[in-house]
Parts: C-alpha cells; sequence; structure tokens
C-alpha cells in the first residue's frame, strides 16, 4: 500500500518537519483523555447533586460513549468529504458546544441536560478519534505504530491524572457537608438550596474548558497540519485483494479488533469510572481522585511499551500479556479483603497519600494491563484494508461503545446485588476474548 501525507512545504527548503502532525496530535490526545476522565469524577459528583442511584450514576457514560456508535460512520462520510484536518476542527468546534450545555445544566441541576452536554461531548470526540487514529497508523511504520499510539496514550492519560485532580480542587472540595446522612436529615427547601449550590461548582470549570477547546480549534485550522491520503496504489495487493472483498465486514480481523476494542473500552472505563464510587462506598476519603490512580498506572505501562515494543516484545505478545495480566487483577479484586490495606502501606507509604483498600488499589492497577491493548489492536486491525482504512477505523471506533454499556451493567450488577466488589466479574468475559484475540484472532483473514 502506498500512502502520502500531502501538504505545502513548511520551510525554506520545502522540507517536511515530520514531527510537527505528531507534536498537533498529541496536543488532540491530551484534550481526548482530559475531556474523557473527567467523568469518572462526574459521576459521583453527579450521584450527589442530582439525587441518583448507581444505575441511574452510569447512565453518564452510556449517554458519553453511545455517541461513538451513533456517530462513527457519519464521522467516516464527514471527514471523507472535508478532509482529516477540517473534520478535526468540526470535531473540537462541536465539543465546544457540549461544554457550553454543561452550564444551563448546573444551573437547572436537571439531570437530563447534563446527559445532553455529554452526548454532544463524545459526538465531537467521534470525529477527532476517527481522523486521529488511523493518522498515526499511517505516518510512520507499521511495526511501530503501537509506540507512536502509546505516545499519544502517555499524554491522554497523564491528561486522566490532571483531571480529576483538577475537578477535585475545584468542585469537591469540602464535601464532607454532602454525606448521605446529613442531607436526609435536612429539610426539602435546605437540601435543594445546598444541592443547587454545589450544582453550580460546574460552570466555572466547563467555561474554562469551553475556551480552551475554541483556542484549539481555531489553533488546527490555521495550523500547517498535512492532510493524509488513504488512497493506495493500485498495483498493489491489497487493492488487487480488495476487488475480490465487496464490503468491511469481508475482513475478520477488523471485525473481531472491533469487537476486541468494544470489550477492552468496557473494561477500561469500568477501571477508571467506577473505581471513584466503589472506593467512596468502602470509606476512602479522596474518592475523587482515584481515577487519577488507575491512569497513573496506565501512563506507567505506556512507558514501558514504548522501551519495550518492537525491541524486546511483539505488538502481539504485548497484547497477550495485557490480557493475562487483566485476568489476573480482576481475580484479585474479587478475592482480597475491602479492609486489607497492606500493599499500599507497603510500597506507597511514602508518598503521604491516604493508604486505599488492595481491592480498590487492584481496580486501579487494570490501567497497567489495560494500556497497551489500544495501540496493539489498531496497527493490527488495520493491516491489509487498503483503501478501506478510513471505513474499517469507523468500525474500530463504533467499538468505544462498549464503555456505553459495560459501566451501566456493572451498575446493575451493584444496583441488584448490593456487591460493589463482586460486581467486577463481568471483566473476566472481556480479557479472555482479548486474549483470543492476541494468539489468534487477529491472524485470521477469512471466515
Amino acid at each position: 500500500m502506498t500512502t502520502q501525507i500531502v501538504s505545502r512545504p513548511l520551510n525554506a527548503e520545502g522540507t517536511l518537519n515530520r514531527y510537527l502532525p505528531m507534536i498537533i496530535i498529541g496536543g488532540l490526545f491530551f484534550m481526548f483523555g482530559f475531556v474523557t476522565w473527567l467523568n469518572g469524577s462526574l459521576i459521583p459528583f453527579l450521584q450527589i447533586t442530582c439525587e441518583l442511584n448507581h444505575i441511574e450514576a452510569y447512565l453518564v457514560t452510556l449517554v458519553f460513549y453511545v455517541a461513538y456508535t451513533v456517530m462513527a460512520l457519519p464521522s467516516a462520510a464527514l471527514l471523507k468529504r472535508v478532509g482529516y484536518k477540517n473534520g478535526i476542527v468540526g470535531g473540537l468546534v462541536i465539543m465546544t458546544l457540549g461544554a457550553l450545555v454543561f452550564i444551563p445544566a448546573a444551573q437547572t441541576k436537571m439531570y437530563a441536560i447534563f446527559l445532553a452536554a455529554l452526548f454532544i461531548l463524545g459526538t465531537g470526540l467521534t470525529v477527532l478519534q476517527t481522523a486521529a487514529n488511523p493518522y498515526l497508523v499511517v505516518i510512520g511504520p507499521a511495526k511501530s505504530a503501537a509506540v507512536r499510539i502509546s505516545f499519544m496514550g502517555i499524554l491522554n492519560k497523564s491528561a486522566g491524572i490532571i483531571a480529576p485532580i483538577f475537578f477535585t480542587a475545584y468542585v469537591l472540595t469540602d464535601m464532607s457537608q454532602f454525606n448521605e446522612a446529613r442531607l436526609s436529615g435536612l429539610a426539602i427547601e435546605q437540601r435543594m438550596i445546598e444541592l443547587q449550590e454545589l450544582s453550580n461548582r460546574l460552570i466555572t470549570p466547563y467555561l474554562i474548558m469551553a475556551a480552551m477547546l475554541a483556542l484549539l480549534s481555531v489553533f488546527i485550522y490555521f495550523s500547517p497540519l498535512p492532510e493524509v491520503d488513504l488512497a493506495e496504489d493500485e498495483t498493489s495487493d491489497s487493492a488487487k485483494d480488495d476487488d475480490n472483498k465487496k464490503g468491511i465486514m469481508h475482513f475478520p480481523h477488523l471485525v473481531m479488533g472491533a469487537i476486541t476494542l468494544f470489550l477492552y473500552i468496557g473494561v477500561e472505563v469500568i477501571a477508571g469510572d467506577t473505581i471513584g464510587l466503589y472506593g467512596k462506598g468502602l470509606g476512602v476519603t479522596n474518592f475523587g481522585e482515584l481515577t487519577s490512580y488507575t491512569m497513573a498506572f496506565m501512563v506507567l505501562a505506556y512507558i514501558v511499551g514504548i522501551l519495550t515494543i518492537p525491541r524486546l516484545i511483539s505488538q502481539e505478545k504485548a497484547l497477550m500479556s495485557s490480557a493475562v495480566l487483566g485476568l489476573i487483577f480482576v481475580t484479585l479484586i474479587l478475592l482480597t479483603s475491602q479492609q486489607s490495606t497492606w500493599i499500599w502501606e507497603l510500597l506507597f507509604a511514602w508518598t503521604g497519600v491516604p493508604a486505599i483498600p488492595n481491592t480498590v488499589l487492584f481496580v486501579a492497577l487494570l490501567g497497567f494491563a489495560n494500556a497497551i491493548v489500544w495501540p496493539a489492536v489498531w496497527p493490527m486491525a488495520l493491516k491489509d484494508l487498503g483503501k478501506q482504512t478510513a471505513m474499517g477505523s469507523a468500525v474500530l471506533i463504533m467499538g468505544i461503545s462498549g464503555g456505553a454499556l459495560f459501566p451501566l451493567f456493572y451498575g446493575f450488577m451493584v444496583e441488584y446485588t448490593g456487591n460493589s466488589q463482586m460486581s467486577y466479574w463481568v471483566m473476566l468475559p472481556c480479557y479472555a476474548f482479548i486474549l483470543y484475540y492476541a494468539v489468534w484472532g487477529h491472524k485470521k483473514r477469512q471466515w
């Protein structure tokens, strides 16, 4: 396959600065992470503010991630019409609108408006993800694509570390007065007044976010970001094979790659977005920051991946290792005491951060298991697609909808069993399928 990056020269010698696209896309991935991983802190906040049960609270993840399913194919059509650069700008504009909708949502304290705002944010992110991920795959050698995506993952998850801390500092300060026992003892009018004051704390952070997104869209519009051309050489083997393939569903490794991402995003979002409520239920005082722990372990895993892939370990073996670690950590979540904190005290007491129970720590450690899955699956699933690459990217993006369903399913399990710890079993079959794809699924070229 012949892939070209078409752009005007960027300097006097007429040579393209090959690092500029990576820097710009890196900024986008940081923004992806900041917006996405705010949800982990937003869920317990909205549970208090809007007085929600577990199922209602996890509608946050449902509407945010279902946008990827609904809007992925329209996003691919949009990119085909306007190009990748203009599509990125359009995605940022949509996200700006979504951030602004949080203002009337906070003022009215209406959960439906919060959900509408989250869907708009998810729609904008769908456009951006559909453009950015194949961009990273095609601008360099395929065997090192996982490394490039891992660099972006570091930025994405670093934002995931910062976002909960930012949210805690601006929104979740002095939360002791909003405990369930105290609120239930207040008169209805006083409770509504205090909850409205709490809801209003969202206005300033989301105004700041809207301003940042708007500025970034202007920067991208005027930047010399090159356009990518995914058209292939007609004489290539991929082009000849593609004549015999009537549709994208004729690529088994792509379809199973999308299923793998569907399951992976499900477990990633469970690890990042449920840990706050799980810790809150076990009495962890800094529950609003727990998503940062999951993201920190993901960043650590990305660094390990960059240092070892493909020098010491292939993308396939890295994916296998991730699946096995996921199975181990979920088993430990289920079997570990809710009171014991000896692992944190042994390894992390030097940080001065309050100790968290071992079972919560294993939820955070899932971040380490999850990190390499996304960068490993993308190049494996897009391999040999040729001119179908853009559509294949949209199919993979649709897999992100796993983040809509699995946390909600976890919420159903918690609500109806009353056991948040044992409900984490829902992740075991997901890691089992990821292991299957790493060993056999990615090799299939015929059904």
